[in-house]
């Protein structure tokens, strides 16, 4: 399981479902989560999926890899045995929309512009997807979706993980579903060449707590179920290593330095996820060298 964890774990982040990786999930279990409310959360590997389960039937945002499919289908007969009605998407990556091509025959698929704009014209790691997997429903802004007693509210936030976020809010339930502008405890990656931004991340992030009531639970795209104070410890340490990049960059330090240099111990478990403390440097210093 720590091969599987590590070779899907750079895939997932690239947003990349390749074949050689896909070959090792069949001993992936999933695991299962109750979060509040009608909200659960799976576990396998990928982004972390929410699930609205209730009298209408099934609702989940994002889907995983391919290869998982059917053992999603099977986590969600234990929760409920009612229809998937709807498959709601944080982002284009394939780590959350590679279930797309087989969940969308059974149930619309949902998600920002952007991110059936990317999945149709693939990019130099992924190939274009095929016409079940992409979304049939589509917004800019905001969409909200009335299922299982709650209003679901799908809320795009540009320029921060990618140019095809949006944030889950089940408003009755008391639960959000950041996709991948939240990483549990750990350094984030965000894509630039997808249209994602630092800046934007963290622009982004402080203005989601500001929506959060206290008593809130987070789902993060990767990581462990979450709540308030964690969502505002990962703003604290976005906050403080991009100032930590960006105070040397205007001193003429470039990426070698800076990651010579690292950063304060407070940050080092940090970097034990997807993404460690030179990737999180470099993906800083690109995305403000930009500007």
């Amino acid at each position: 399981m720590i091969r599987v964890f590590l070779v899907c774990g750079l895939l997932c982040v690239m947003g990349a479902g390749g074949v050689s990786a896909q070959q090792n999930l069949s001993n992936v279990q999933m695991k299962s989560t109750k979060v509040a409310g009608n909200v659960y959360m799976l576990e396998g590997v990928g982004g972390n999926i929410g699930v609205s389960v209730g009298d209408d039937g099934i609702l989940i945002v994002d889907d995983q890899f391919a290869p998982l499919a059917d053992k999603i289908r099977a986590a969600l007969k234990e929760l409920n045995p009612g229809k998937l009605k709807f498959i709601l998407n944080t982002h284009w990556h394939g780590d959350h929309t590679g279930g797309n091509a087989s969940f969308g025959s059974e149930a619309p698929i949902i998600a920002q512009t952007n991110v059936r704009k990317r999945l149709k014209e693939g990019n130099t790691t992924t190939k274009p997807a095929v016409k079940e997997a992409l979304p049939v429903i589509t917004f800019d802004q905001s969409l909200a979706v009335h299922f299982n007693g709650e209003e679901i509210r799908a809320i795009h936030f540009p320029h921060g993980h990618t140019d095809s976020d949006s944030i889950i809010f089940f408003t009755q339930s008391n639960v959000v579903h950041m996709g991948d502008d939240f990483f549990a405890g750990r350094f984030p990656f965000v894509d630039l060449s997808s249209g994602g931004s630092v800046e934007g991340l963290i622009k982004n992030v402080q203005e989601v707590m500001g929506k959060l009531p206290a008593d809130v639970k987070i789902i993060p795209g990767h990581g462990p179920l979450s709540n308030l104070d964690d969502l505002k410890k990962y703003h604290e340490m976005l906050m403080a290593t991009t100032a930590i990049v960006r105070q040397g960059m205007a001193t003429g330090k470039d990426v070698k330095t800076l990651q010579s240099e690292g950063f304060p111990e407070k940050w080092k478990e940090w970097g034990s996820g997807f993404i460690n403390a030179n990737r999180w440097i470099e993906i800083i210093f690109n995305s403000y060298a930009k500007k």
